[in-house]
């Protein structure tokens, strides 16, 4: 069983920055990624990162947000910066054990198999 634990999500004005962590205990992922949910909103897939260091991220948070990885590859990293009210949301990270993802599918839900407890982030305006 893979266990996913998130931390860092907190209440900032708008044009701050919070970073976000996902920590993940077993080794050997395809591909991880991070997830907002809004209130009466879609999931939406925002930043994701593949094994083999391809990137991806949604247009609304391109150029704002960045996915990294530690070195040991055992913790996720969600850089918020530029924060708008609009970013306000649960967000969440994923890992993804089965396979391997193209670029296409780095940010779809389906893609992933095991996800975390989420973190809220509240941005003012």
């Amino acid at each position: 069983q893979v266990q996913l634990v998130v931390s860092g999500g907190g209440s900032v004005q708008a044009g701050g920055s919070l970073r976000l962590s996902c920590g993940v205990s077993r080794y050997g992922y395809y591909s991880m990624g991070w997830f907002r949910q809004a209130p009466v909103k879609e999931r939406e897939g925002v930043a994701a990162l593949r094994s083999d260091g391809d990137t991806t991220y949604a247009a609304s948070v391109k150029g704002r947000f960045t996915v990294s990885k530690n070195k040991t590859e055992n913790t996720l990293y969600l850089q918020l910066n530029s924060l708008k009210p609009d970013d306000t949301a649960m967000y969440n990270c994923a890992a993804n054990f089965g396979w391997r993802p193209g670029s296409a599918d780095l940010l779809r839900t389906a893609t992933y198999n095991y996800w975390g407890q989420g973190t809220q982030v509240t941005v003012s305006a």
